[in-house]
């Protein structure tokens, strides 16, 4: 089975599929072919955490990638990562365009090299590199040798910061800005200015699609869509909010007895290296921490977890917080400072929008509990109600449980980081300064 994984950055669920006013007309198409995974989740609302975790089927403490990894991080054991495990299956491992789970490319063991950049300092405009690798990833799948099985990356800076300019087709007077952020012009054109950046995407997605659909490969394909975490947003990236955790998930492959169905069931982005192993019928490596969704798309379970946790230990600056999310509830323990961390927050006009009316003031508890039935929204924190004690009790222990079944060195104090490391001082509004501890 050839494997095809089309990932964006910085997406969360604002496309077309999931109701939302992106014009993505191509994936809305790979959603109807395929399986809309409604409730899945990143294990890290961060970058090269949330990949490094699905790419090892282990949660980000577990697998060593703390933090990103053009800023020095990067995982304890590539022999893990899904590549290198398909190589030892003879599949031809190929990459185009945007990986971010190693400080150099060769760490991570692709046999064949398309276009490769993993940080915006290596490349002028990213999003032109996107249009350009999506050219080159359709001459590679319609003029291949198809003698073996085939894993492509195509990877998208889109839809990351810093955004392309507003084209006439769309009118900012009729953007809405995503929840929770406030209604005002500088919004409007920051959420304008995503849009564009997101039907770029599509149109990259369409093109590789096609070419596959042209190269008679298709029914011998797996194909699966996924976004990293939440958009580039305050209160989106790099918080455990679903506006952070939640990511799209489209799955297609041949026979798949959902095709064209949305699914409800909690998922982690854990899930999809033991899927991809079933669906290739090769054998699951002992490492793995997800679950494979064959048996829950083919009828022979109602669910395949309860739970789905996910953390922050390192983006720009240090912040450790950990999260259990199950059906109803969600449980979020801060570890780290009792204010938001702006070095965490991409830069944009939303930012200086809030920074300036007094966004850092909010204080940030050392623990939150939210009933997601009542209050999709997470605004109303109950850690302190006394009617929802014992669910928060139980939470808190199912949630240290898995920090100490998959040793997680936040439970001992603080996680150093790598030496070398470029890390942030808390005082930092911008990751761009150039301050670091």
């Amino acid at each position: 089975m050839n494997i095809l994984y089309i990932h964006t950055h910085d997406t969360g669920r604002h496309i077309q599929p999931y109701g939302f006013p992106v014009p993505t007309p191509r994936l809305m198409s790979l959603a109807k072919e395929g399986t809309l995974f409604r409730q899945a989740y990143t294990p890290a609302p961060t970058c090269s955490p949330s990949r490094a975790s699905l790419l090892t089927g282990t949660a980000p403490h577990s697998c060593g990638m703390y933090g990103l990894a053009h800023r020095g991080f990067r995982l304890n054991d590539y022999s893990r990562h899904m590549v290198q495990f398909l190589n030892g299956y003879n599949y031809e491992t190929v990459l185009c365009g945007m990986h971010h789970e190693a400080p150099e490319t060769e760490l991570i063991g692709y046999r064949k090299v398309l276009a490769d950049f993993h940080n915006d300092e290596q490349i002028r405009d990213p999003l032109e590199c996107d249009v350009t690798n999506a050219g080159l990833a359709a001459d590679y799948l319609l003029n291949r040798r198809q003698d073996r099985p085939f894993f492509l990356s195509f990877g998208m800076h889109a839809t990351h910061r810093t955004f392309p300019d507003i084209p006439e087709s769309i009118d900012t007077t009729y953007v809405h800005p995503p929840f929770p952020l406030p209604d005002t012009r500088e919004t409007r054109l920051d959420m304008a200015a995503y849009t564009a950046s997101a039907e770029i995407a599509d149109t990259c997605v369409g093109v590789v699609l096609d070419a596959l659909r042209r190269s008679g490969q298709e029914e011998d394909t797996t194909i699966f869509f996924v976004t990293d975490h939440g958009l580039a947003f305050p209160q989106m990236k790099c918080t455990l909010y679903d506006t952070g955790i939640g990511v799209s998930l489209i799955l297609k492959y041949p026979g798949n007895p959902r095709k064209g169905e949305a699914v409800d069931n909690l998922v982690s982005l854990l899930d999809i290296f033991p899927t991809l192993t079933d669906l290739a019928s090769i054998e699951q490596p002992s490492w793995l921490q997800g679950a494979s969704l064959v048996p829950l798309l083919d009828g022979r379970v109602e669910d395949v977890r309860e739970e789905v946790f996910s953390e922050i230990t390192y983006h720009a600056a240090y912040q450790p917080m950990r999260s259990i999310r199950t059906r109803r509830y969600k449980y979020i323990r801060n570890f780290g400072p009792n204010r938001p961390v702006p070095a965490n927050i991409d830069d944009g006009l939303t930012k200086t929008y809030l920074l300036e009316r007094g966004f850092l003031d909010q204080e940030v508890p050392e623990e939150m509990l939210f009933d997601l039935d009542l209050d999709p929204a997470e605004r109303v924190d109950l850690a302190g109600n006394r009617t929802y004690e014992s669910v928060k009790s139980d939470l808190a222990r199912r949630l240290t449980r898995w920090m100490e079944e998959t040793g997680d060195p936040l439970l001992q104090g603080k996680v150093p980081a790598p030496e070398g490391a470029r890390i942030n001082a808390a005082s930092c509004i911008s990751a761009e300064e150039a301050v670091y501890e």
